[in-house]
């Protein structure tokens, strides 16, 4: 296989790997493509009041779950002066537990989470339970028997049925036999509405949780109606008889298990205080990392300290600047005083803003230039003379940071951002040049240094560059496979064309 055909498979193995991970970022994890999006997070707490009876006192709660797209971010209990513990069950289900050898006045519990709603919404597959028949006194079950056959004789399947069922309720058109069952039902019309799908032999289950409602105070659990027909679950509210999962619906609990159990106590209360807030999707993205997130987002580089992730905001940036530097060298042909000046140059001109760097890039260059000429004089080796441009160099950003902060210039105190060794080569460098092919060498290779650094700090800057590369540093290796490809370009530079623009009109 020849060299041209190994780049072409290589390239394209890494821009495949590249895209493919920052895909998977993005539709699996939940990375933003584009900077400044933003997500609705609520805030839940929720309040268990709870009065003794006497003696030992045993609380539990069913913690919710990640269901329907809802991703839990933080968990806070306050309980103090009890017993705490989380227990885990065999199903993976959570459960809270505060204990106590005893309790003399009313106690006050809470649980506080935080959560956001992604792309996804389905509840997903559930064990589909037992149809247990309810126990009916025999003028109830004869109603229940009519009610039954009306609702199958006006229906196509259990969708419709258990449609129709909850359309009656809330129209409160009922007939006498609906009227009947519902009145005095202590279990309340959510019973019933079990009770006459169980006896038509539907399964159902019960779906517990909170409507999000922005401000709301004392808020209660809700309950949602689903049945099992043709291989999967149909979720009804009961309240409006629409069917689906509210948009707005935090599901707590599926199926028939309490979500709160007292022992030892009464008069128990489960209530919720409700709090949105609107945050950047990176501030989720780190506090889903913080929680533990998934493999991917464990070992990305929200798991860095704060301080390391700001250094690597920066780092990321050189591989952009070394694709404009590649672009203008091989595609354009400008030349530049070394391949990767003209990047740190740029990452210079981040931290002092472009005018300012430039001027101050020029003054230090021009300085160092005559400095440097003066030094070529004594003959002195070359890793002495070096030195002493290295040592003028930083005497001359001193000099420049003094003298502009007492005429009030605060700008030019960021000189210390520029990077001072490769300042000290370009001007031996340049100097070299300056002895060996003229000034007018110098000049060009300085003019091209100087634009492909400005190019790069243009391209560096913009706020979509760097929300790429710091979310999906994987980019990278896109990029290094369009490197590779650039690496085989054998074909004429932009300025080569300009150069033989004669021969073309001749040929013409």
């Amino acid at each position: 296989m020849s060299s041209r055909i190994q780049i072409f498979v290589v390239a394209g193995i890494l821009i495949a790997i590249g895209l493919g991970l920052t895909l998977y970022k993005r539709f699996e994890l939940g990375f933003p493509l584009l900077p400044g999006e933003r997500q609705d997070v609520w805030t839940l707490e929720s309040k268990v009041t709870v009065k003794p009876t006497g003696g030992p006192i045993d609380i539990s709660m069913a913690l919710p779950e990640p269901r329907a797209g809802w991703v839990l971010l933080d968990e806070n209990f306050a309980s103090s002066g009890f017993g705490f513990s989380i227990a885990e069950g065999a199903d993976g289900s959570r459960q809270a537990r505060w204990t106590r050898q005893a309790l003399d006045r009313p106690a006050t519990l809470y649980y506080k989470l935080q959560t956001y709603r992604s792309d996804e919404f389905g509840l997903g597959a559930s064990p589909v339970p037992d149809i247990k028949l309810p126990e009916l006194t025999d003028d109830r079950r004869a109603a229940m028997n009519r009610v039954v056959e009306n609702l199958r004789e006006r229906s196509s399947g259990p969708i419709s049925f258990t449609a129709l069922l909850l359309e009656q309720l809330v129209d409160e058109k009922m007939d006498q036999d609906t009227a009947f069952l519902f009145a005095g039902h202590e279990s309340g019309h959510l019973g019933v509405i079990m009770d006459v799908l169980a006896y038509a032999g539907i399964p159902a289950q019960r779906v517990k949780g909170v409507f999000l409602e922005e401000g709301r105070r004392r808020q209660q659990i809700s309950t949602l109606v689903e049945v099992f027909d043709d291989g999967r679950w149909h979720l009804f509210n009961p309240l409006n008889a629409q069917m689906g999962l509210p948009d707005n619906f935090f599901v707590w609990e599926r199926g028939e298990r309490f979500i709160l159990d007292v022992i030892g106590g009464n008069s128990s209360q489960l209530e919720f205080a409700l709090v949105k807030n609107t945050l950047p999707v990176k501030t989720l993205l780190s506090m889903e990392q913080e929680v533990g997130g998934k493999l991917m987002l464990d070992f990305s580089i929200y798991s860095l300290p704060v301080e390391q992730q700001g250094m690597f905001k920066g780092l990321l940036l050189i591989p952009v600047g070394a694709l404009v530097v590649v672009l203008l060298r091989v595609l354009v042909g400008i030349r530049t005083s070394g391949t990767f000046m003209p990047i740190l140059i740029a990452l210079g001109f981040i931290q002092t803003t472009l005018l300012a760097g430039l001027i101050i890039f020029l003054m230090v260059v021009g300085a160092g230039l005559w400095i440097r000429s003066y030094l070529s004089h004594l003959n002195l080796l070359l890793v002495a003379r070096i030195t002493a441009v290295v040592i003028m160099v930083i005497l001359l950003m001193a000099a420049l940071s003094i003298v502009s902060y007492k005429l009030g210039f605060n700008q030019a105190l960021t000189v210390t951002y520029l990077p001072t060794i490769i300042l000290s080569w370009t001007i031996e460098r340049m100097s070299i040049l300056w002895e060996e092919d003229g000034p007018h060498e110098v000049l060009i290779q300085g003019g091209g240094s100087l634009l492909a650094a400005i190019l790069a700090y243009l391209l560096m800057t913009v706020e979509l560059i760097e929300h790429l590369t710091f979310n999906f540093p994987e980019l990278m290796i896109s990029l290094l496979g369009v490197v590779l490809l650039l690496g085989k370009y054998t074909g004429y530079r932009l300025s080569e064309l300009y150069r033989f623009r004669y021969l073309r009109k001749d040929w013409q």
